[in-house]
């Protein structure tokens, strides 16, 4: 995997277009020259997040006995389960929030975790840092790579849903969750030939 190839992964999972409505609706009721502020701080805060678990995560998996090619495959699962949700929204996704929607102004949950940093772009830092460590600088390029382009999508939000409209923003939604099917059935495969490799051998 390239930098080019992470990054994409990385922005797939963190899926901002898809955290658009979210993230406006719960903050709606803050003032608007605050928001802006608001969003670069939970954003910083995934981001520290995820590079936690990207230099830390392989450690983590070592001290649970956690082989890899385990870890391949419960993250494609995870990544597949994401992937559905967003092709296939349930029918009150709008008023889904990933979370209880915070009374005054949020912190951490639910913007910062898990609508930016959740269960699969942590799965995904984990994969990438455990994986190849040795590309580690890489891997955080991508990582800061993503996190920029969400940060940015997220503070246009507004502009983006009067440009793209709700009908554009699901379709955009829609077909990152396609890619992002074919990304986690590739991880679950990789990790069922690593596991009957490791078998055979």
């Amino acid at each position: 995997m390239t930098i080019f190839s992470a990054a994409m992964t990385l922005i797939l999972v963190m899926d901002p277009i898809g955290n658009i409505p979210a993230y406006l609706a719960i903050l709606s009721t803050v003032d608007a020259q605050r928001r802006s502020k608001i969003i670069l701080r939970e954003s910083l805060i995934a981001f520290i997040t995820l590079a936690i678990f990207l230099f830390a995560g392989n450690d983590v998996l070592q001290a649970l006995n956690i082989s890899e090619p385990a870890l391949d495959i419960s993250g494609g699962i995870i990544l597949f389960l994401i992937a559905i949700k967003m092709i296939f929204p349930p029918e009150n996704s709008a008023n889904n929030l990933r979370g209880e929607r915070p009374i005054g102004e949020p912190f951490i949950v639910p913007l910062a975790i898990p609508l930016v940093a959740g269960p699969s772009a942590l799965t995904t830092v984990t994969l990438l840092g455990s994986q190849e460590p040795a590309h580690m600088l890489e891997w955080f390029i991508a990582l800061l790579i993503a996190a920029i382009i969400s940060t940015a999508t997220l503070l246009f939000a507004s502009q983006l849903r009067k440009w793209l409209g709700q009908k554009g923003i699901t379709a955009m939604e829609r077909l990152m969750g396609m890619v992002l099917t074919t990304l986690s059935v590739q991880m679950f495969l990789n990790g069922l030939e690593v596991y009957f490799r490791h078998q055979i051998s």
